[in-house]
């Protein structure tokens, strides 16, 4: 239980913000406190939502008077549910909309609170973008601080290898700013190393030259050629040229139009492409990705970069319950291909995923030390997602995850990565490995020592590890 506050307090803190206090007793209170991932059914004391950085710094300065746990949202896509709180207070900066283009400079300003979808919108008015994530409602803030795995990867590197510098507001209520001349050592921390250190209130990221119209989209073919496909695909990634990333989803057919009838509810895979540079370029890099096997629908084609980035979110509305489990592959060995198909038939749910994630490029030329965010040499990133509304089934669907992050640990290079870690996923140290673990760990203890910002996949401060 948390700290039980009278409306006194509670009004006294309204009254030192610009924007809204929502308790249990408001009429919007449960529509507030939902979050993306429907397991998840937690109910904060208060939630704050944030209009600007005076906000911010009043709701910690308040979470920690009051002793209540806090959390922080952004967009909520939090896994475990680190964006809520039972009987704590929600920091929910989704308000905070603010961004800024320079088109000359290829730079954005963007507050905590933007989504994909909007930042997109923004940057793509003058053909630029930042590697962004899968899902366009997801929150720039998490995605970004624990690293950013998507499309344009390859070629222009991870969501945090474009922050160029972050606002944010410590522990003891000071805003302060990460950048290689400021605060560097937070800086370095802020590029993987999770919500840990503050609340950030403002990222400002590199831009590149990307679209408006790229070569994108997927390819399905029959779940049966799932073997052959994915032998197929290794030898495609092998030679891949940087500006060509792609995901292989070993799925479920949906209901969908694009879809011939016959094969909705069926076992299929999906080959996902986007290639950043010329479309008429990427014809040539994409053309052998049809030769994986029979395709049943061919959208891999010119489309524009904003439509690409908001492609999946049908499959990914908010309310289901999700459950992932990840791990970094040294390769796709024969014997990796056959427990990765033979997992796929037996999925409980048809919303349930095995996705196969290539790297390198961009990625891997960044040295390991350079940036919090660890494990850069693995070719590829298994991504084990569970997927479901019927919650008497939770068990069976966890354990189907988990069974298979079993039967694939050996052919992992042990490490994770953070952000698509659920709740209860303890290997938060093995997503960064010991060098620099031991480094965020040192930096936690000079920006956190007490551990107020603990609901994030949580690195440890040292002087807590020694007591």
């Amino acid at each position: 239980m948390g700290t039980i506050l009278g409306e006194a307090t509670i009004q006294e803190l309204r009254e030192s913000i610009r924007g809204e206090v929502i308790t249990p007793a408001g009429p919007r209170y449960d529509e507030a406190r939902a979050v993306w991932n429907g397991m998840i059914d937690k109910r904060p004391a208060l939630i704050v939502r944030c209009s600007g950085v005076a906000d911010v710094l009043a709701a910690v300065q308040f979470a920690r008077s009051q002793d209540l746990e806090l959390a922080v949202r952004g967009g909520g896509h939090s896994l475990p549910g680190f964006s809520t709180s039972d009987g704590g207070i929600v920091v929910d900066l989704s308000p905070m909309k603010g961004i800024r283009v320079d088109p000359e400079a290829q730079r954005v300003v963007a507050q905590g609170g933007v989504t994909w979808r909007e930042l997109d919108h923004e940057t793509q008015a003058f053909g630029l973008a930042v590697t962004g994530g899968l899902i366009s409602s997801t929150g720039i803030a998490g995605f970004a601080l624990g690293g950013g795995i998507g499309w344009l990867m390859r070629k222009h590197g991870l969501t945090c290898d474009n922050l160029v510098a972050a606002d944010l507001v410590t522990a003891d209520g000071r805003l302060v700013r990460a950048s290689e001349a400021e605060n560097p050592e937070l800086y370095w921390g802020l590029r993987g190393g999770g919500g840990n250190f503050g609340i950030v209130t403002s990222f400002e990221f590199r831009l590149h030259r990307v679209g408006p119209t790229i070569l994108a989209g997927p390819i399905f073919f029959p779940g049966d050629q799932a073997t052959q496909i994915l032998r197929r695909y290794r030898e495609y990634t092998a030679t891949l040229p940087d500006e060509m990333t792609t995901l292989v989803n070993l799925t479920t057919a949906p209901p969908a139009p694009f879809l011939p009838a016959d094969v909705h509810g069926k076992k299929v895979v999906a080959v996902v492409g986007v290639y950043a540079g010329s479309p008429e370029e990427g014809r040539k890099v994409a053309a052998p990705l049809r030769a994986l096997g029979t395709p049943i629908t061919d959208l891999l084609g010119p489309m524009p970069y904003t439509m690409m980035q908001t492609l999946l979110d049908g499959l990914y509305a908010p309310g289901a319950r999700n459950y992932f489990k990840a791990g970094y592959l040294g390769g796709l060995s024969d014997d990796a291909i056959d427990t990765f198909v033979r997992f796929h038939g037996p999925s409980i749910s048809p919303s349930s995923e095995i996705h196969i994630h290539h790297l390198g490029g961009a990625v891997a030329r960044v040295p390991g030390d350079a940036t919090a965010f660890g494990q850069r040499g693995a070719p590829y990133l298994l991504n084990i997602v569970a997927r479901w509304t019927d919650p008497t089934t939770d068990d069976a669907q966890i354990e189907w995850a988990r069974d298979l992050y079993t039967a694939a640990e050996p052919f992992s290079t042990g490490g994770t990565y953070v952000n698509f870690l659920s709740a209860g996923d303890d290997r938060v140290a093995a997503a960064y490995g010991p060098a620099n673990y031991e480094r965020l760990a040192r930096l936690k203890e000079t920006w956190d020592p007490t551990n107020v910002f603990r609901l994030n996949q949580n690195i440890t401060p040292t002087e807590l590890v020694r007591a």
